[in-house]
C-alpha cells in the first residue's frame, strides 16, 4: 500500500529526523519489507510501531539505515597526542577554543573531540560545530545511539562517565550532545567559516581529487587562525604543508604559520 509506506516514512522522519524519501523509493522500500518480513511484521504499520516500542528494534533499523563506518576514538594514538600535545598547546593562549569537525558522518568524531576537551576544560567551555553534507548521517549523529562495535576503542573510564547503555546499545550522555551543534555544509560548493583554532577533517579527504583537495586545502587554512591546528586522517599526510601556510608539528596535524 502506497499510503502505508508514505505513513512510515512521515512518522519516521518526526521519530529520527532521518527522510527515507531521499532515498530511492523501489530500493528502500525492498530493504525495508524484507527487514520487517525478517522479524515476523506483516506491514509497514505493525513495523513503525514496534519502531516506536523497542529501543533494539529502532537500533536496527537506525544500523540498516545508514552506513557506519566510524569509531570513537579512531586511531586512538593520535587522540592521545590531540590530548596531550595539540589541545594544551592551543589552550595556553585562550580559554575557548572555537572548533569544527568537518564532514563528521554519524558524530563519532565531534562526540570525540568533546569527551577528550572535558579532561582540561569545563564542558561549559566546550563549543564544536560538526557539518556534513548528508542530512541522513547527521541525524543520526543527533540522536547519539550508537552500537557496541563503534566504542571498541573508547577508554572504560569515559564509557562508564558518558555512555549509558540499553540493550546493545550505547547513549552519548546529553551532557556531550549539548556541546556540539551540528550543521549541513557542502565543502566543495559552500564558504568556511572563520576564526577556527582547530579543524579536524579524517578519513574523507582520500575521496577527493588532488584538484579538490588542494582547494579544500586553502580553504581549510583560511578557516584558521593564525596558530590554529588541521588535523587529518592517518591516509592523509599533506605532503607541501607550506603550499598552504602549513607546517607539521606531529603526525597528521598542521599548524598555521
Amino acid at each position: 500500500m502506497p499510503q502505508e509506506y508514505e505513513a512510515f516514512i512521515r512518522n519516521i522522519k518526526m521519530l529520527t529526523g532521518i527522510d527515507l524519501a531521499l532515498y530511492k523509493e523501489g530500493q528502500m522500500k525492498r530493504r525495508l519489507t524484507s527487514l520487517y518480513e525478517k522479524r515476523g511484521y506483516r506491514s509497514f504499520g505493525d513495523y513503525y510501531n514496534e519502531i516506536q516500542a523497542k529501543p533494539g528494534v529502532l537500533n536496527e533499523f537506525l544500523d540498516r539505515m545508514t552506513i557506519n563506518v566510524s569509531e570513537f576514538y579512531r586511531n586512538a594514538k593520535r587522540w592521545e597526542v590531540l590530548e596531550q600535545k595539540i589541545l594544551p598547546g592551543l589552550l595556553g593562549s585562550k580559554k575557548k577554543l572555537k572548533i569544527w569537525s568537518a564532514a563528521c558522518s554519524t558524530g563519532e568524531e565531534p562526540y570525540t573531540i568533546a569527551m577528550i576537551l572535558s579532561n582540561l576544560v569545563p564542558l561549559s567551555q566546550i563549543e564544536i560545530l560538526a557539518t556534513d553534507l548528508d542530512v541522513n548521517v547527521l541525524a543520526r549523529a543527533k540522536l547519539g545511539m550508537y552500537p557496541e562495535r563503534s566504542l571498541n576503542e573508547v577508554p572504560e573510564e569515559i564509557k562508564r562517565k558518558y555512555f549509558k547503555k540499553e540493550e546493545d546499545y550505547y547513549h552519548v550522555a546529553d551532557e556531550i550532545k549539548k556541546r556540539v551543534t551540528f550543521k549541513q555544509h557542502n565543502l566543495l560548493a559552500e564558504p568556511f567559516e572563520r576564526g577556527f583554532d582547530l579543524v579536524v577533517c579524517r578519513n574523507v579527504l582520500i575521496y577527493f581529487t588532488e584538484e579538490a583537495k588542494n582547494l579544500l586545502y586553502g580553504k581549510f587554512s583560511s578557516s584558521l587562525n593564525d596558530g590554529g591546528v588541521f588535523f587529518v586522517g592517518s591516509t592523509e599526510q599533506i605532503f607541501t604543508p607550506g603550499k598552504y601556510q602549513f607546517e607539521t608539528i606531529d603526525t597528521f596535524f598542521y599548524q598555521k604559520k
